[in-house]
């Protein structure tokens, strides 16, 4: 299937703190990769999802989604977070104009910079020690995607400045528009079409394989995290449905929330990314690499392609029964190695197929070509390298180098030699 033949806190086995953790309901431009912790969340699970950044979300997509309520600013300050005001002014510089949101890790405000007398995001972190951590972590990712892409090439936010401010440190960003999965939440999951997906994965390749050629791994890929340079759009009526669509003016998209990026040379937590979009390696706790950013791509285009998630599911043995579903049996010689044997009975997945869940499976899967929604040539290209995307062994899972050569790109790779 494919083009060739590689902080803190745990969690029990049978737990995904990661991913059954509420998102906030605020909109916003940087809202969507911001979450909040669930009642239920005890204090290790809480320390991990400082760990593992803005990661720890539950991305129900069927939901709708309740803002989280307004706390005092006693209780705000218990928790770490800054109590703040419309007006305040951070660095002397930095002159607050509105919220944009709220999550685990803290808040992000508009503001005016008065210098530049620019807009900008500021994402203030909670004055919490692990919360802390992650964010000097983020600082260094940024300060180096800042310093290897001096001219602002590929399609990674910008962080333009950091400062302390009564404890809480806070990371500048330019300010962008909402998240690819705002867009699709407010345009009722309609999917977009082959020409858009191509148009917004060929920025993200670019970026991501920017990060990889740099020893970098984002590990939380998702549409929460890849946010439109601008919301603007227009209004289209289908006659057919009798209903209006948002059509966007542009599809310039850019990366974000490097919290939880990993460099090559660091130690890899055993367990990353948002469930839905985690790699079957990580799930069996194979070890990972920098494939596990093309997994998660590739569960994301399915997203843009269908309007929905392609493995909705909260539980690691029904994720893998999904795969299965989707992709076929997982190769033996992976179930063999993982260090999860109870996932394995006579060398196959350890799957009760009479169980309901294997009705909720095969309800809401089917094999990867029978999505296909036209037999055309550009979407036979598009789920061919999906098929190379989500390919279970690493070795053979296509890198992102590679799929920028994919046919499926070729009308975007003419436009930029005649550029040239």
């Amino acid at each position: 299937m494919g083009w060739k033949d590689n902080k803190c806190g745990s969690c029990e086995e049978n737990e995904d703190p990661i991913s059954d953790i509420n998102k906030s309901g605020e909109s916003g431009s940087y809202n969507e990769h911001l979450h909040c912790i669930s009642p239920e969340t005890d204090d290790n699970s809480l320390h991990q999802s400082a760990s593992l950044g803005d990661s720890a979300v539950t991305t129900d997509h069927d939901k709708t989604e309740e803002g989280p309520k307004e706390k005092s600013d006693e209780e705000n300050e218990e928790e770490g977070h800054l109590v703040y005001h419309i007006g305040l002014v951070m660095k002397d510089r930095y002159e607050v104009v509105s919220s944009l949101g709220a999550g685990a890790f803290g808040k992000v405000v508009e503001c005016i910079d008065r210098e530049k007398g620019e807009h900008v995001a500021v994402k203030i972190v909670r004055n919490i020690d692990c919360f802390r951590e992650v964010a000097k972590s983020e600082i260094k990712v940024l300060e180096e995607i800042n310093s290897l892409d001096d001219d602002n090439r590929f399609a990674c936010v910008r962080m333009l400045d950091w400062f302390e401010h009564q404890g809480h440190i806070c990371i500048v960003f330019e300010l962008l528009g909402i998240s690819i999965y705002e867009f699709l939440q407010q345009n009722k999951y309609l999917p977009f079409n082959v020409e858009q997906i191509r148009l917004m994965a060929f920025q993200i390749f670019r970026a991501v394989s920017f990060l990889h050629r740099n020893k970098l791994t984002h590990t939380d890929l998702k549409p929460e995290n890849i946010l439109f340079v601008s919301s603007d759009y227009d209004l289209e009526y289908n006659d057919n449905t009798k209903s209006q669509k948002k059509r966007l003016r542009s599809l310039d998209v850019k990366v974000v929330d490097f919290g939880t990026a990993t460099f090559d040379h660091q130690h890899h937590e055993s367990l990353v990314s948002t469930r839905h979009y985690r790699a079957p390696e990580v799930i069996l706790d194979l070890g990972w690499n920098q494939s596990c950013d093309v997994w998660s791509l590739g569960c994301v285009l399915m997203e843009f392609y269908l309007g929905r998630i392609i493995f909705q599911t909260h539980n690691s043995i029904e994720h893998l029964a999904m795969m299965e579903k989707v992709l076929g049996p997982i190769p033996p010689h992976l179930l063999k190695q993982t260090r999860k044997q109870h996932y394995v009975r006579n060398e196959r997945l350890n799957w009760d197929e009479q169980s309901s869940s294997n009705d909720y499976v095969k309800k809401h899967c089917q094999p990867l070509k029978q999505c296909m929604w036209r037999r055309n040539e550009e979407e036979r290209q598009l789920f061919d390298l999906l098929g190379c995307m989500l390919e279970y062994d690493v070795c053979k899972r296509i890198t992102l180098e590679e799929a920028l050569w994919h046919p499926f790109f070729a009308p975007m790779r003419t436009p930029m030699k005649q550029r040239s």
